[in-house]
């Protein structure tokens, strides 16, 4: 797992700071395992900058839906991983997690009462203020924003 800071590339686990508005970016590999591991990497570096516990638990719910989602829905990045990007703003928590893109397009599935899935982006919606769906050459990114609206144009 690799994490960043900004634009440069650290370790997992260094001390980069944590100031406000500093961004995050870990990449993962393209597997289910990698959505526990991210959930951690997040809580810790949310509950380091000093994010209400609500957030925070709604940032790892959040962050571990899309991963399964990707890991599950999609195809990985062309190196083989899928890539996590968080950021902080007044207690608001952006978060995305980019893949290779799927055959359709990210959206919440209907209730059922007997699906054994189907409720991740679900969740997704009714825990973030916003969420979407970005397209783009090289793959999909699904972001959500925590704790307050983003900047972004919502789905």
């Amino acid at each position: 797992m690799r994490v960043g800071t900004g634009q440069a590339s650290r370790p997992a686990g260094s001390d980069g700071g944590t100031a406000s508005g500093e961004r995050r970016t870990v990449r993962l590999p393209w597997a289910l395992a990698s959505a526990p591991r991210i959930r951690k990497v997040v809580v810790q570096d949310l509950l380091d900058r000093g994010i209400t516990p609500d957030v925070i638990e709604e940032a790892e719910c959040v962050v571990s839906e899309l991963v399964a989602n990707a890991v599950r829905h999609a195809h990985p990045l062309p190196d083989g991983s899928i890539r996590v990007h968080w950021k902080v703003k007044s207690n608001v928590v952006e978060v995305e997690v980019s893949d290779g893109g799927g055959p359709t397009e990210p959206r919440p599935a209907p209730p059922t009462t007997w699906g054994s899935g189907g409720r991740g982006l679900r969740i997704v919606r009714s825990l973030a203020h916003e969420w979407g769906v970005i397209d783009d050459g090289t793959g999909r990114t699904v972001w959500a924003s925590l704790g307050g609206p983003s900047r972004r144009r919502s789905h």
